[in-house]
């Protein structure tokens, strides 16, 4: 049976993708968290976001404001 192997790049980008750069870590503990546990429309272009640790427990909230683009 033959194997297939995929040959991974060890050099890092520049700078890491957007999501990825974006992720808290808990203020507590410095766990890094993966996903909200909710989010929620609060204006037409602010979501704010749940967070709860999964270590200590410690939850808190944040907002991330975006533009609309106009679709032609």
């Amino acid at each position: 049976m033959a194997a297939i192997a995929e040959v991974l790049s060890t050099v890092t980008p520049i700078r890491p993708g957007p999501r990825g750069s974006d992720l808290p870590t808990c203020p507590v503990c410095a766990d890094s968290m993966v996903a909200a546990e909710a989010s929620a429309f609060v204006a037409d272009d602010v979501v704010s976001y749940l967070w709860t640790c999964d270590t200590c427990g410690y939850g808190f909230v944040t907002k991330h404001a975006f533009k609309r683009f106009a679709c032609n």
